[in-house]
């Protein structure tokens, strides 16, 4: 592991430490450690069935495994994935999940919503705290599309209606909320091609200028080579390389097990 790697360690926002996740007799992830911190997006690129959206099931504690997991130096290992999302920590999938029967708009109020609630009591009595609160939440969710870079033609139109590059943006915006601290993206560029492409990259460099941590799972290698500070290298469920991206591409393991194969 480099000394720079062990330096990032240091400040980590995230931390994981000797992930190991099996299924039956299958070890789909072995001893895996890597960190990343506030304001830097750390890249994870293996082929196929590597084990990396295995380590995200780990992290965010979806399946058993071994390891820790740490959030600002606290334990998150026995989290529940539901708590988790509410300290800050995050992610989105390899396929868009919305409420369809919603409106883009709508969509992302109810990924708010919690941030905007008032109690029972709250409602009954004091009916007007309901009505701000809700304009509040209204006004946020139409900030957070216009960060990411969501039309307001798109706003009242439902998800299955809007183009496919749109789609994976308000993916982002949904597991963004109102501020994630630690975002772990799988594989966000997937279907994606030319100015989606751009639009995506600048997305995520902002994400970074806001000092989120960034775990970005990613087959397109010119993407992830240009905007990731560091990049991890797993195959076959081990970590196989660490380091910048211009150590990575220059490393032979890392050449023959994934960047020198044939897509």
């Amino acid at each position: 592991m480099s000394e720079k790697f062990n330096r990032g360690a240091e400040r980590a926002l995230l931390r994981v430490e000797h992930l190991t996740v099996q299924y039956g007799a299958l070890v789909a992830l072995r001893d895996v450690s890597w960190s990343v911190s506030a304001g830097e997006i750390l890249g994870i690129i293996g082929p196929n069935g590597a084990g990396k959206s295995s380590c995200f099931a780990a992290v965010t504690n979806t399946v058993a495994h071994v390891g820790q997991t740490f959030l600002e130096d606290s334990d998150v290992s026995q989290t529940r994935t539901y708590d988790l999302a509410s300290l800050g920590l995050r992610r989105t999938f390899q396929h868009n999940s919305f409420f369809g029967e919603l409106t883009v708009l709508q969509n992302t109020i109810a990924a708010i919503s919690r941030e905007f609630s008032v109690s029972l009591a709250a409602s009954i009595f004091l009916p007007w705290r309901e009505s701000v609160s809700r304009r509040q939440a209204t006004q946020a969710a139409s900030q957070s599309l216009e960060f990411f870079s969501i039309a307001s033609q798109y706003h009242d139109k439902l998800p299955g209606d809007i183009p496919y590059g749109v789609q994976r943006l308000l993916s982002l915006a949904l597991a963004y909320g109102t501020g994630a601290k630690a975002l772990l993206l799988d594989e966000p560029a997937a279907g994606l091609g030319g100015g989606d492409m751009k639009q995506l990259a600048q997305i995520l460099v902002e994400l970074r200028k806001r000092k989120v941590a960034l775990v970005i799972i990613e087959h397109h290698m010119d993407l992830i080579m240009s905007i990731a500070d560091r990049i991890v290298m797993i195959d076959q469920g081990v970590m196989l390389a660490t380091g910048t991206p211009a150590e990575i591409q220059s490393d032979p393991k890392v050449r023959e097990a994934y960047l020198g194969r044939d897509e």
